[in-house]
C-alpha cells in the first residue's frame, strides 16, 4: 500500500514540524539567554529546516513521477500548498487588525514589492520577510520545483547527482565571493525585479499546462534559469533568513540531496555516484559557517538515515498524525504563539494554550482548508486530459 511506503516521510515531516515550533517556543519557556546558548551550539531550526528538505527532495520527484506530466503536476502543487498559505496571510492580517500580530513593516514601506513576492512565494529570494517568518523555507520549495521542472522538461532529471554535487561546490568554492544582493539591494530594485520574477514565474506555470512541446522546453529552460536568485541573490536584505547566496546554494544542494537518496533507491543511479554526491553535500554543510554547521549536518543526515532505515516498518500514529497536518502546524505556529503570549505571561499558560492551540488550528485549517485544496486538483486532473509530449511522460512512463 502507498501509505505505508510513505508512512515514514510523514513520520518524519511531523517530527520536523514539532522541532520548529519547539524552537520557537523556546526562548519564551526557557528565556533568551538560554536559548541562545543552546542556538550558539547546535541551531535546532536549521536541523528541523534541512530535514523539511530532504523530505521534499526525496518526494518531489516521486509526485512527479506519479502524474506523469507537469501540467498536472504544477496543478496539484498549486491547489496543494497555495490554499494553507493563503489562509495564514488573511488570519495574519486578522490577528493584526485585531491588536493580536505585528505585519513586517516592510509591507507598509515596500507594498508593491511585498505584495508581489509573496505572490510567488519567492519572497526570501527576493530581499522581502515574510508576513510569517516561517514563510521563507517556501521560497526554496518553490524555486525547487521550478528547476525540478526545468529539467524535467528537457529530460535533465536523471542528472540530480550533478546538481546535488554542483550546487554545493559553487556554494563552498565561491563562498563570500558570490554576490548576496545583485538583483535586490535597494527598494526600487527589489520592486523592479519582484515584478518580473512574478510575470516570468507566472508565464513559465502557464506554459506548462500548454500543449506545445517547444512552449514547455522554453519554460524549462526559463526556470533553470531562475537558479540565479540564489547564486546571486541569497541575502539581499537584513530581513531574510538566509545569511548568504553560498547558503541559498548549500540549502537548495541538500534538497537535490534527497533526490539522490530517492533515485538511488530506485536504481536510476548507481550507488557510488549517489555516496559521492550525499558526501559532498554533507561535507558542505558542516564546513559553512552556521551555528553549529558540522553537528547540525551530522544530525540531519543522522535522522534522515535511521528514518530512511525504518521505512518499511509501522510507524507510531501520532507522528504520522503530525505528518499529514505538518504544513499547516508549521506555517500557523507562530501566529498561535503571537495570541497566546499576549493573553498571558504564565509560562504554564503559554505551553498549555501553544500545544493546544496549534494543534487544533493545524486540525482545522488541514480538514478544511488544504483538503478541499486537494480535491480540486483531483477533479481538475481528473478533467483534463494531457496532450503534451514534452510535458508528459505519456504512456513510457519514463521513470522521475
Amino acid at each position: 500500500m502507498r501509505q505505508n511506503r510513505l508512512a515514514w516521510l510523514d513520520a518524519l515531516r511531523g517530527y520536523a514540524a514539532v522541532v520548529v515550533a519547539a524552537f520557537h517556543l523556546s526562548p519564551v519557556i526557557l528565556g533568551s539567554a538560554t536559548h541562545l546558548q543552546i542556538y550558539r551550539v547546535f541551531d535546532l531550526g536549521k536541523y528541523a529546516v534541512l530535514l523539511f528538505f530532504l523530505v521534499s527532495g526525496y518526494v518531489i520527484p516521486m509526485s512527479l513521477e506519479r502524474h506523469g506530466s507537469l501540467r498536472r503536476f504544477w496543478v496539484g502543487r498549486l491547489c496543494r500548498i497555495y490554499p494553507a498559505y493563503l489562509a495564514t496571510i488573511l488570519l495574519a492580517a486578522g490577528l493584526t487588525a485585531a491588536g493580536l500580530f505585528r505585519l513586517p513593516d516592510q509591507l507598509r514601506t515596500e507594498t508593491t514589492a511585498s505584495v508581489l513576492a509573496h505572490a510567488t512565494m519567492l519572497q526570501d529570494l527576493l530581499g522581502v520577510r515574510g508576513i510569517v517568518r516561517p514563510f521563507w523555507t517556501l521560497s526554496f520549495e518553490m524555486l525547487f520545483y521550478l528547476l525540478v521542472a526545468g529539467l524535467f522538461a528537457w529530460r535533465l532529471h536523471r542528472f540530480s547527482g550533478w546538481w546535488a554535487g554542483g550546487l554545493t561546490l559553487v556554494a563552498v568554492l565561491g563562498g563570500s565571493r558570490l554576490p548576496d544582493a545583485l538583483a535586490g539591494g535597494t527598494g526600487a530594485a527589489r520592486t523592479i525585479v519582484a515584478a518580473v520574477v512574478a510575470v516570468v514565474v507566472a508565464g513559465v506555470v502557464w506554459a506548462y499546462q500548454s500543449s506545445r512541446s517547444g512552449l514547455v522546453r522554453l519554460a524549462g529552460g526559463v526556470s533553470l534559469g531562475l537558479i540565479f536568485l540564489a547564486m546571486a541573490n541569497g541575502h539581499a536584505t537584513r530581513w531574510v533568513t538566509s545569511g548568504s547566496s553560498a547558503q541559498a546554494m548549500l540549502m537548495l544542494a541538500v534538497m537535490f540531496a534527497g533526490t539522490v537518496v530517492y533515485r538511488a533507491e530506485h536504481r536510476q543511479i548507481g550507488r557510488s555516484a549517489a555516496i559521492l554526491a550525499l558526501g559532498v553535500v554533507l561535507a558542505g554543510v558542516a564546513v559553512h559557517p552556521w551555528q553549529g554547521g558540522g553537528w547540525c549536518a551530522i544530525a540531519v543526515a543522522g535522522t534522515f538515515a535511521v528514518m530512511f532505515a525504518l521505512r518499511h516498518r509501522s510507524m507510531p500514529g501520532v507522528l504520522s498524525w503530525l505528518g499529514t497536518v505538518s504544513y499547516s502546524l508549521y506555517l500557523l505556529h507562530l501566529l498561535v504563539l503571537a495570541v497566546v503570549t499576549r493573553l498571558t505571561s504564565d509560562k504554564p499558560l503559554i505551553l498549555l494554550g501553544f500545544t493546544v492551540g496549534t494543534l487544533v488550528s493545524a486540525w482545522a485549517c488541514h480538514r478544511w482548508v488544504e483538503r478541499p485544496g486537494q480535491r480540486l486538483a483531483k477533479i481538475f486532473i481528473a478533467t483534463h486530459g494531457e496532450t503534451t509530449r514534452t510535458g508528459s511522460i505519456g504512456k513510457q512512463r519514463e521513470s522521475v
